[in-house]
C-alpha cells in the first residue's frame, strides 16, 4: 500500500530537492524517518549525475538506519508501468543523447515481468529493427524517436507512463520478500557506457598520431 508520493521534474537541483522531497513524503504519511524498514533505490542507466546523487542518498538512509537497501534497475521500473497483457512484449527504451537509447526487452508474465536481454546503450534505427511487431514501447525515447519506433511497435505516452517512485518501491519490496538485498558498500549505479569524464580522460590519455 502506498502511504504517500512526490515527484519533481527539475534534475538540475537534486542534491537541494531530493532530502526536501524525501522529507515531504514521510510528512505525508504521517511518519518519522524511525520508521523507513528499508530503502529501494533506481540505480540506472540514466543521468550520470541523478544516479550517483540519488544511490549516495540512499545508502546515507540504509547506513544511518542500519537497514536494508535494495536497488531496482531503471529500465525494469519503467517497462512495469506497461499496461501489457501477459505474453506481451515490452521495449522499455530512454533517450541516452549522442543518438543512442537505453533499453530493454522484457516479458509480461501472470507472475510479473520477465526480462529477455541485458540494459543495453544501442542505436534507435538498431533498436527499432529488433521490435517485434506489437511491442509496446515505453519511455521519452519513444516520443524522441518516434518516426522509427512506430513502424514496429505501440508507442506509450510518456507522460501517461514514466518512472514512478511507488513502482520502484514496489519492486524492491518484491526483491526484499525474496530475501534479497544489496550491500550499501558496493552497490554501483548502471551507466551501461562510460561517463563521459571517463571517456574524455581515456581520449587525452590516448597516443597521438605517428
Amino acid at each position: 500500500m502506498v502511504l504517500a508520493g512526490a515527484a519533481v521534474r527539475d534534475s538540475r537541483t537534486h542534491v537541494v530537492s531530493l532530502p526536501r522531497l524525501v522529507q515531504r513524503v514521510l510528512d505525508d504519511a504521517g511518519l518519522e524517518v524511525t520508521a523507513i524498514e528499508a530503502v529501494a533505490v533506481s540505480i540506472g542507466p540514466g543521468s550520470f549525475t541523478g544516479l550517483r546523487i540519488g544511490l549516495s542518498f540512499a545508502k546515507g538512509m540504509a547506513y544511518a538506519g542500519a537497514i536494508p537497501l535494495v536497488g531496482v534497475p531503471t529500465l525494469e521500473a519503467l517497462a512495469a508501468v506497461a499496461p501489457a497483457a501477459p505474453g506481451e512484449t515490452i521495449c522499455a527504451a530512454l533517450d541516452a543523447r549522442k543518438q543512442e537509447c537505453w533499453a530493454a526487452l522484457f516479458r509480461r508474465t501472470t507472475a510479473g515481468l520477465e526480462r529477455l536481454g541485458p540494459d543495453a546503450a544501442i542505436a534507435p534505427q538498431v533498436l527499432a529493427a529488433r521490435l517485434a511487431p506489437g511491442t509496446l514501447v515505453i519511455g521519452d525515447a519513444a516520443e524522441t524517436y518516434a518516426a522509427l519506433f512506430a513502424e514496429r511497435g505501440r508507442l506509450l505516452p510518456f507522460v501517461q507512463h514514466h518512472p514512478r517512485g511507488e513502482v520502484v518501491a514496489r519492486l524492491g519490496a518484491e526483491r526484499l520478500a525474496r530475501g534479497e538485498r544489496d550491500h550499501v558498500g558496493t552497490l554501483e549505479p548502471v551507466y551501461v557506457r562510460p561517463p563521459e569524464a571517463q571517456l574524455a580522460k581515456a581520449a587525452a590519455s590516448a597516443p597521438g598520431p605517428g
